[in-house]
């Protein structure tokens, strides 16, 4: 089963910089993509010698208005027997509306306005520069599903796609490789078949969640949200006349999937935003009169919804943290319901499958911690055999399946790999195995996406990029071992990827376990002496994997001599399932210790000095960036928190709060004493004190359902009051947004441009 989407109750998930190609097909799902970049510009080094982070001085703010000071309300919360004070829970208000949090929130954004008022000029001028690598008429790769190629187009000036298709010629009804979709007068007419640019005129913010075709390629389904606060309303249209079919379903999830042609299962959540109802809807019929097909009432798990590459089955999963078990539902049999296929125990995380006669399963366990893969007959799903043995030094990702074919996304030693096995002919026994053939690839650090390609066919399509490749879409035949590649993102103004360097360093951590870190710089604009700035990113949660992959905004840092740097620290999943349980619950500071680790060895090495580290991670991520200020706050000069999640005890203690139920597994349940210190440990809004802060830039979205705005604020506001420095401190909160920021496209370039701005202006290099 291809996981392209990231699911979406997985908490608070990256939001990594990062882009990648997106293929539009029946089942658009949007790959994870993490973030680098390449370009041409000159860089400064206009750093004076007497800044450090602890004594900012040349960044005066003497002719900015004071900054908000939020009012304190004393708000004492206590268990087991401790007592801890928040002066600044009055600024959480669930309905968004409260005037007077309004107000402090509107006060802040122009507080940073006021700030970053002189540099405006250099920001416009970033943005234009990052805008202009941007080929802005475009298309993407286009798809083959059944007898049409489908693609997305991106039109001069228009911040979202349009979703089309074409037929494909009489020439093309084999696939190959080599197929070329012909755009010429004599070629079949493009055919648009939604204008994300028409229906987002009348919103702030507009984000398709999903967009799936039906299977006899007539009706489109496609979630929508206008918000931010990922509450889709799905419609159903017909692909040629773009008429509306039947009404809408409301207050619906992004896990949506065609049961045929003539019906829709999708899934709803409860009053916390938790996936826990799947729901089947017959085409034309009421949604107060759709069928429940399971409820789950654990509110440790949520569901997930996936169909099969065969498109013969339906798959629901019930999912907490440690584990997984799955439902089956035969397309063809819909009155059937729901069937069992892989069975609820507990520490058991199963992935499914079909091809022919057999169920796939990649299946994970305590034993078998980096997964491995069986097959079950179709009619005895509880006998199974095992195809792709487990191995302690290699985890199994995802498994994507063909006709003929098997393809393993695999890892190892912090790097990806493609593996394709020829499955025997339909009908015959499966048992394990052959040797499979790898797919190679250049760059000494890498990322690779599975994306959705045809079932019957031999063709695997993936998007590839690194540091310094631009995201590029390959398709492979599993017959020949041919590669085609069949796009690369346009990156224009002059842009080599031959002026960029891109390695891997191991720095050592507390306990002498060895941290990738993946590093990408412009040769001939750093010196390597400890003189040149450089970018730190880090996430460290959720298994989450944050592979170097192509940004072309950050271009604007690497040509002015930036280094850019991401830390593979524990928590995440780059090196294998172990690496993420030694960063989670009570082993949660291996996260924060390790990215230090990384800082200091970035600094050794003379990628950087102290007084020009910068920091940066998003969501959790802003978690590791709040933890490790207030652990290490002299080693960094800047510090980029986005969307943090930083009030971990007191969110964890309210089950009330989206996703707090599902994450007592990966962060714990403060319930227990153990876990509640530990937590309170780190936790930062509960450890910030009076020291000496570096300069920080918080961001927050006013709808985000996973981690909500008053987290960032009251970690803001507690900082003003007691840091003591005169560094910058600047809260930006988007008041018609959630947890991915704003959705325009040169929207969210912009800010990348505010965001680069500020980090520039902190190392006195505007």
């Amino acid at each position: 089963m291809v996981l392209q989407n990231l699911r979406l109750n997985l908490g608070r998930i990256f939001c990594i910089p990062l882009t990648v190609t997106v293929v539009l097909s029946s089942a658009v799902h949007f790959p994870p993509a993490v973030a680098t970049t390449t370009a041409a510009f000159s860089h400064h080094r206009s750093i004076a010698a007497s800044a450090s982070p602890m004594n900012p001085s040349p960044l005066s703010q003497s002719h900015s208005p004071p900054p908000p000071v939020a009012k304190k309300v004393e708000h004492a919360m206590e268990m087991f027997g401790d007592v801890r004070i928040d002066n600044y829970y009055w600024l959480r208000d669930d309905s968004r509306t409260n005037p007077e949090v309004l107000s402090y929130l509107n006060q802040e954004n122009a507080y940073t306005d006021s700030v970053m008022s002189g540099t405006k000029e250099f920001e416009d001028k970033l943005f234009t520069e990052i805008r202009g690598r941007i080929k802005e008429d475009d298309i993407s790769a286009p798809l083959r599903k059944g007898p049409y190629y489908y693609y997305e187009r991106t039109l001069e000036g228009k911040e979202y796609v349009q979703r089309c298709r074409r037929l494909i010629s009489d020439s093309q009804k084999v696939p190959s490789v080599h197929d070329i979709m012909p755009t010429g007068p004599e070629a079949p007419q493009e055919h648009v078949i939604l204008d994300e640019n028409v229906k987002a005129q009348h919103h702030k913010y507009y984000s398709i969640g999903t967009f799936k075709v039906s299977p006899n390629n007539k009706l489109v389904a496609y979630a929508e949200d206008t918000k931010g606060d990922e509450i889709y309303t799905v419609y159903v249209i017909d692909a040629e006349t773009r008429a509306t079919i039947g009404e809408p379903l409301v207050g619906v999830t992004g896990y949506l999937e065609w049961a045929g042609n003539d019906a829709l299962v999708y899934v709803t959540m409860d009053e916390i935003l938790r996936p826990d109802k799947a729901w089947f809807h017959v085409l034309g019929t009421e949604q107060s009169k759709d069928t429940l097909l399971y409820q789950e009432k654990d509110d440790m798990f949520s569901l997930d919804l996936e169909a099969s590459e065969s498109e013969k089955y339906l798959f629901v999963a019930s999912e907490s943290k440690n584990t997984r078990f799955n439902f089956y539902m035969d397309v063809s049999k819909p009155e059937e319901g729901l069937k069992v296929l892989t069975p609820r125990v507990e520490g058991i995380d199963t992935t499914v499958s079909h091809r022919g006669d057999h169920f796939f399963i990649k299946r994970r366990s305590d034993q078998f911690f980096n997964s491995e893969v069986v097959a079950c007959a179709v009619n005895d799903t509880s006998s199974t055999t095992v195809l792709i043995p487990h191995n302690e030094s290699v985890k199994i990702q995802e498994i994507q399946l063909f006709s003929d074919h098997l393809v393993a996304y695999e890892r190892e030693n912090g790097l990806q790999k493609i593996i394709v096995y020829h499955l025997p002919p339909l009908g015959e026994p499966l048992r394990s195995l052959e040797s499979g053939q790898a797919v190679s690839f250049v760059d000494p650090v890498y990322s690779v996406y599975s994306s959705d390609s045809e079932f019957s066919s031999s063709i695997l399509r993936f998007s590839y990029s690194s540091l310094r490749t631009p995201s590029s879409v390959y398709d492979y035949d599993m017959k020949t071992g041919t590669s085609v590649l069949k796009k690369i993102n346009s990156v224009l103004g002059g842009f080599d990827s031959a002026h960029y360097v891109t390695e891997r360093q191991w720095a050592p951590a507390l306990d002498g376990t060895l941290i990738p870190i993946s590093i990408v710089y412009r040769k001939d604009a750093v010196k390597l002496d400890g003189s040149d700035p450089l970018l730190l990113y880090g996430y460290g949660s959720y298994e989450i994997c944050i592979d170097p992959s192509f940004k072309s905004a950050r271009l604007s840092l690497l040509d002015r001599g930036f280094v850019y740097a991401i830390a593979h620290i524990r928590g995440g999943g780059e090196m294998g399932r172990q690496w993420y349980e030694n960063g989670k619950l009570l082993k949660k500071n291996n996260t924060f210790t390790d990215f230090i680790a990384c800082a200091e060895y970035l600094v050794e090495k003379k990628f950087c000095s102290k007084e020009r580290l910068c920091i940066e991670g998003r969501s959790a991520g802003g978690l590791l960036i709040g933890a490790v200020l207030n652990m290490r706050p002299d080693l960094f000069r800047a510090a980029v928190a986005g969307v943090p999640f930083v009030d971990v005890v007191t969110t964890m203690l309210d089950p009330t709060i989206p996703l707090t139920t599902s994450e007592w597994e990966e962060w714990g349940d403060p319930r227990k004493e153990e876990f509640y210190f530990y937590m309170k440990s780190y936790s930062p809004v509960d450890n910030v004190k009076a020291q000496n802060y570096p300069h920080i830039l918080v961001t927050a979205g006013l709808n985000d359902p996973r981690v909500m705005y008053s987290e960032p604020a009251k970690f803001v506001a507690k900082l003003r009051d007691m840091k003591t420095d005169d560094s910058i401190l600047l809260f930006k909160c988007e008041l018609g947004a959630g947890h991915f920021s704003k959705s325009g496209r040169f929207e969210k370039l912009q800010e990348d441009a505010f965001t680069y701005a500020f980090i520039m202006k902190t190392l006195n290099m505007i």
